[in-house]
């Protein structure tokens, strides 16, 4: 792919993001019902109706790269075999957040190019901002009725003398502690959904730490933002933390180990 096809991928991501957000807010301004799905994990209309945009568009404009999403996945629908490149969607990421009414959710769109996740949007409807990143760099852009407004690179900072460490609102985890104490004095905060790698990619933030569960949608898009603004994010033993993970012997199709993200260089 040339740089114009992903500047053209790109684009498109942050059409359908905003679409979807678009329609993911027309939930959250009215009640609606909950369900639990197999794994007890929570889902609403929104993930559903944000999903169906997504999915539409991509197969629509891409119709020979596979699509890989959470609300499918979930289902029993995956594409059976994948050549390396594919996307990674997860339209509603932090549902507990959205359930709660609490702005830290967020619409994920990535594409995945051997392994590593090249490109990403992130949008935050209830917060009117969304961070999109290619190779060419990372964005952060705010929105005004789901448009698009002024675009800003953003990258991650040098790191302070009390890091800034970000860790999940609803998913905090005793290891997780754990490894905080022994990064010494921090600054400790607490946030929903893959804003925990925009956070690090706009210099706002250093660490964040993940020792728990998640899924490679749950991160691929926060990951290509932050990769794009100079940061990494690595598994516990160092190595560069891939995508597009099958067969995997200790866990299901598209499990992430715990990993470490953070604004040194790779």
């Amino acid at each position: 792919m040339t740089q114009t096809s992903d500047r053209d991928i790109l684009a498109t991501f942050e059409t359908l993001a905003l679409q979807a957000g678009r329609a993911v807010m027309d939930v959250y301004e009215v009640d609606f019902p909950v369900e639990l799905k197999a794994d007890a994990s929570p889902v609403t209309e929104a993930d559903a109706k944000a999903e169906a945009i997504i999915l539409a568009g991509l197969r629509e404009a891409y119709p020979d790269i596979p699509c890989v999403a959470e609300e499918e996945a979930s289902a029993g629908i995956c594409p059976p075999e994948l050549d390396g490149l594919f996307f990674l969607v997860d339209p509603l990421d932090g549902t507990r957040e959205f359930i709660k009414r609490n702005p830290d959710f967020t619409v994920n769109i990535a594409l995945i190019r051997q392994g590593i996740p090249v490109i990403g949007v992130v949008y935050a409807p209830a917060r009117s901002v969304l961070y999109s990143a290619s190779p060419e760099g990372a964005f952060r852009i705010d929105t005004v009725n789901h448009e698009p407004g002024e675009r800003r690179n953003i990258i991650v900072r040098t790191p302070t003398r009390v890091p800034t460490v970000v860790a999940s609102r609803s998913h905090r985890t005793e290891e997780t502690d754990s490894y905080i104490q022994t990064c010494g004095v921090v600054e400790l905060v607490s946030i929903g959904s893959s804003l925990k790698f925009c956070l690090l990619a706009e210099g706002e933030a250093d660490i964040y730490p993940r020792f728990g569960r998640t899924m490679e949608w749950d991160t691929a898009a926060g990951d290509a933002i932050l990769r794009a603004a100079g940061g990494t994010t690595r598994r516990v033993d160092g190595e560069p933390l891939t995508y597009g993970k099958r067969g995997q012997a200790e866990d299901c199709d598209f499990a992430n180990p715990w990993f470490i993200a953070d604004t040194k260089p790779a």
